[in-house]
């Protein structure tokens, strides 16, 4: 059956084309297969982008799976016909790989120059997850599937009871490990703001500083004189007195919202109140910098520096030490009744995070869920952080009790010395794995054991892929093909693609997919990777591109198509402008470490890049997520 995006597949087609060259030229003992290409070319006729989207990419985690496990099982590759052991897709390629008699993995030939093993599987996931990623709209269908996941998982979190050991083991090492790093918590010191995405509200921009109602829950620890409004404002003022003191009984619920992450499925967000969202920042903030640089968690539990992970998955591929472990549906599955107890030790923070968490939540079809069991879902701004908690304490439970320890301080560094969380990525000990997955999902959590590897030379965290030791990450293609130039988006999408594609070697797709924008845009300068503008990545430095030299600047420039933020007029005076300015004073006063380092990141994207300071936010405010494309001289160097 073909898919409802059938309309991109012969887009894509010549690209996957491309794709499939390239990755055999790299491999120095695979020979092109034209049926390979003519396989592709039939399926996609037939079964359209999803063959592309959802079906390659399921060939891919089967291939993986036998690189964990040693061999090709007779239930892997199905869809696909077979040729002895292995599938005739891409048989040129998995032969090198996988004995085609046995399928048994032939590891006499990790070492061999010539096979050159990590890069033949390097191109095989290439070849199958390049379009994994794209960003078009899943069929309604797997859409409303995944609104009754999270119902259904809302309703497993309400019935659920941890066993009275696990339960008890959970308290005793939450209170080692959190009790002390929160202790000198201090309401005074959190400084709220305003995240940069949509609210349940429908407020954006400067609105959000426009109070027109404030949760009583809030009051106690995030006062709405003090927090919202700046100390001295007069009660009798008309912006005072326009806000409602709302009850928890008429609070907003969160908006459950659908968003783009693959054909196979959308991801599930819920979208916060603006006066919640608000708090929660503060308190994000607090965590993110209490808990990366104090206590034993400090190096372990990262909320702004993926490499960590990266760089240990790596290593694991070929040392085998760790296993890495992914979760399903992590946000959605972290119990309230455990999350909360992880604060026992300061009440103070504990009935904060209470009082700005929501508790109830609308599906698209208008549907109330009352009384959320869970923690948070995606959307607050408390989920990444909370749940990082929450799974780094589960494995040190299990590690202790695993290794008869006493539940001491001792005995929590010295489990926690190979235990890595990052969100829902998680890098425990080898020999340990299958305990702590066991674990996880008696305290609710659902292993992705397609996606959890301790067997094997393959590892993955954190958008890193590792195969004995070598980086074997896919480059995805994240957009479909652009056709003018008002879908800045996609040219921005392709023109970093393309240069991805060109730094890995990946020469016809790279000059493919610089061909289509250019057919829009006009040829492309060279320039370097930190330029801003939209150009290529040249072979060696003498290639860029001078058009001019500016004499008033002192440098070559290049007239370039720059990404530019869009803006909409958005005034904003009286106490909400005073507010605004006073937020950006504390920020920089305080400065906190996670911020700084999580705004470091950010710059290192394109598109975040573009949120800049703005010298008339007061007149206008970002429209978030949009983008336009100018002509302008940018830097040669």
């Amino acid at each position: 059956m073909k898919s409802h995006a059938n309309d991109n597949s012969q887009e894509l087609l010549e690209l996957a084309r491309c794709i499939y060259r390239d990755a055999i030229a790299k491999c120095r003992a695979v020979r092109p297969d034209i049926r390979d290409l003519n396989y592709i070319q039939s399926r996609i006729e037939n079964e359209g982008v999803s063959f592309l989207t959802i079906t390659l990419p399921s060939f891919a985690n089967d291939f993986q799976k036998a690189l964990a496990i040693g061999y090709v099982d007779s239930t892997d590759f199905s869809g696909f016909r077979k040729t002895g052991a292995i599938p005739s897709f891409l048989k040129g390629m998995l032969s090198q790989v996988f004995d085609d008699r046995t399928g048994r993995m032939k590891y006499e030939s990790l070492r061999d120059p010539i096979r050159d093993i990590s890069t033949i599987v390097g191109s095989v996931r290439q070849i199958c997850l390049a379009f994994k990623k794209i960003e078009l709209e899943c069929t309604p269908e797997r859409v409303n599937a995944s609104i009754e996941g999270f119902v259904a998982s809302e309703h497993e979190l309400s019935t659920f009871e941890v066993r009275d050991d696990l339960h008890a083991d959970f308290l005793r090492v939450a209170h080692l490990l959190w009790d002390n790093l929160f202790a000198d918590f201090c309401l005074a010191d959190l400084v709220p703001a305003h995240g940069p995405g949509a609210t349940a509200d429908g407020i954006s921009g400067n609105r959000k500083y426009d109070w027109r109602r404030w949760h009583e829950r809030e009051e106690p620890y995030f006062h709405l004189v003090g927090d919202a409004f700046p100390l001295g404002i007069a009660a009798s003022l008309d912006e005072l007195r326009d806000v409602s003191l709302v009850p928890p009984a008429e609070e907003l619920p969160v908006k459950v919202t659908p968003v783009p992450k693959t054909l196979k499925g959308p991801r599930i967000i819920a979208i916060e109140p603006v006066c919640m969202q608000y708090a929660q920042q503060a308190l994000r903030s607090y965590l993110y910098t209490r808990i990366e640089s104090v206590g034993p968690a400090a190096g372990h539990v990262n909320f702004t520096d993926q490499s960590v992970n990266q760089r240990l998955a790596l290593i694991a591929s070929r040392e085998h030490h760790l296993a890495t472990v992914d979760l399903s549906e992590a946000s959605d599955r972290v119990p309230l009744s455990l999350a909360v107890r992880m604060f026992d030790g300061s009440p103070d923070l504990k009935d904060a995070i209470l009082a700005c968490r929501s508790t109830r939540a609308k599906l698209p079809d208008g549907r109330i869920i009352d009384g959320l069991a869970k923690f948070a879902s995606m959307g607050s701004a408390l989920c990444f952080p909370v749940e990082s908690m929450y799974f780094y304490t589960i494995c040190i439970a299990t590690l202790i009790r695993e290794q008869n320890l006493p539940f001491t301080f001792k005995s929590v560094l010295q489990c926690s010395e190979n235990v890595f969380v990052y969100g829902d990525d998680i890098l425990i000990p080898r020999e340990h794995a299958r305990i702590i997955c066991d674990d996880l999902q008696k305290y609710m959590c659902k292993v992705n054991m397609n996606k959890t590897y301790w067997n094997g030379y393959f590892r993955e965290s954190c958008g890193i892929d590792a195969f004995d030791g070598q980086e074997v990450t896919a480059t995805y293609v994240r957009a479909k093909r652009p056709s003018d130039k008002r879908q800045s988006r996609e040219l921005i999408s392709w023109v970093k693609t393309a240069n991805q594609f060109y730094k890995r070697g990946y020469v016809q797709s790279a000059s493919h997919m610089f061909s289509c924008v250019e057919a829009v845009l006009g040829p492309l300068p060279y320039l370097p990777e930190d330029s801003p503008g939209l150009g290529r990545i040249p072979i060696r430095s003498y290639y860029i591109s001078r058009d001019r030299y500016n004499r008033k600047l002192q440098r070559f420039e290049v007239k370039a198509w720059v990404p530019e933020p869009t803006f909409r007029t958005d005034m904003l005076d009286g106490y909400g402008a005073l507010s605004k300015c006073l937020l950006k004073l504390n920020n920089q006063l305080y400065g906190w470490e996670a911020e700084v380092k999580r705004r470091e990141l950010q710059l290192k994207d394109w598109v975040s890049s573009l949120v800049v300071e703005d010298k008339r936010h007061l007149m206008r405010s970002v429209r978030f997520g949009a983008v336009a494309l100018k002509s302008r001289w940018v830097p040669s160097y």
